[in-house]
């Protein structure tokens, strides 16, 4: 299996604020996307990707956001099961986008 590549959110914040448009997906559940969401990311609850799957660009970057890291990485890897290879996870979830905000 293909190791997923990483993204710091400071990576990501700083290719937003240049204008890059940044295909994103949060995969937590509504109740912690209710506090909160990056601007422009679309929201797929990680038990929802597998019936989901058409929804996921095949044909560009898609970085997968969650609260720490973890979910999204998992997410990553089962879709690159799947076949889809230009998903990114961002390290540190939106804790440490959150931290950042400070």
């Amino acid at each position: 299996m293909s190791s997923i590549s990483q993204i710091t959110p400071e990576q990501l914040k700083n290719r937003l604020e240049s204008g890059e448009s940044v295909y994103m997906i949060d995969v937590r559940e509504d109740e912690e996307v209710a506090q909160g969401m990056i601007q422009g990311a679309k929201h797929i609850p990680m038990g929802e990707i597998p019936a989901r799957l058409q929804e996921i660009p095949t044909d560009q970057e898609v970085i997968m956001i969650c609260r720490s890291g973890g979910r999204s990485q998992r997410v990553c890897e089962y879709l690159s099961l799947q076949g889809l290879d230009n998903m990114v996870n961002m390290q540190g979830g939106m804790l440490e986008w959150n931290d950042g905000e400070a």
